[in-house]
C-alpha cells in the first residue's frame, strides 16, 4: 500500500501512484512601522497541497472502478483521512481537483494507458470533523444512502 484516501487506497495495482507533491505554506503578516524596517507576525498555518500523479492500466490490471470513486470524492467534497504507507497520518484532505488523459484509446473509447493527477486540499484536522460525519460520507460515496 502506497497511500490510503478514506475508502481510496493507492497500491502498485490496480490504481497506482507514481509521485507525490506537497506544498504547503504559513501566513505571514507585514506590519509597517514609523522610521523601521517592517515587521512580520505569524498569523497560523497556510495551505497545504498534495498532489498525486500515476498511470493506469486498464485492460492489464484495471483502476478505472478506483477513478471513478475518487471523482465522486471530488464531486462531494468528501473530506477523508490521508494516510502514508508506512503509517504516518497526513491529515484530512479533500479531492481538489482530478485530471485524467487516455492515450491508445481502445475500442470502447477508453484509453490502454490512463494518466491522472489528483490533487487534495487540507481541510483541517480530525477533531473538526467526527467520526459520524465520515461514516455519512462512505456510505454517500458508496450510494447506500
Amino acid at each position: 500500500m502506497l497511500y490510503i484516501l478514506g475508502a481510496l487506497v493507492f497500491d502498485t495495482r490496480p490504481f497506482n501512484a507514481d509521485s507525490f507533491e506537497r506544498s504547503s505554506s504559513a501566513d505571514i503578516v507585514a506590519k509597517g512601522t514609523m522610521g523601521g524596517l517592517q515587521t512580520h507576525e505569524f498569523m497560523g498555518e497556510g495551505d497545504e497541497e498534495i498532489t498525486l500523479t500515476g498511470r493506469l492500466l486498464p485492460f492489464r490490471t484495471g483502476g478505472l472502478t478506483e477513478l471513478e470513486i475518487a471523482r465522486e470524492m471530488s464531486r462531494q467534497g468528501t473530506q477523508m483521512p490521508l494516510m502514508r504507507g508506512d503509517g504516518l497520518r497526513l491529515g484530512w484532505y479533500a479531492i481538489n481537483a482530478l485530471d485524467e488523459r487516455h492515450d491508445d484509446l481502445m475500442r470502447g473509447g477508453v484509453g490502454f494507458t490512463v494518466d491522472y493527477r489528483l490533487r487534495l486540499v487540507k481541510t483541517g484536522n480530525s477533531a473538526a470533523i467526527s467520526e459520524a460525519g465520515l461514516i455519512v460520507g462512505l456510505l454517500n460515496l458508496f450510494g447506500v444512502i
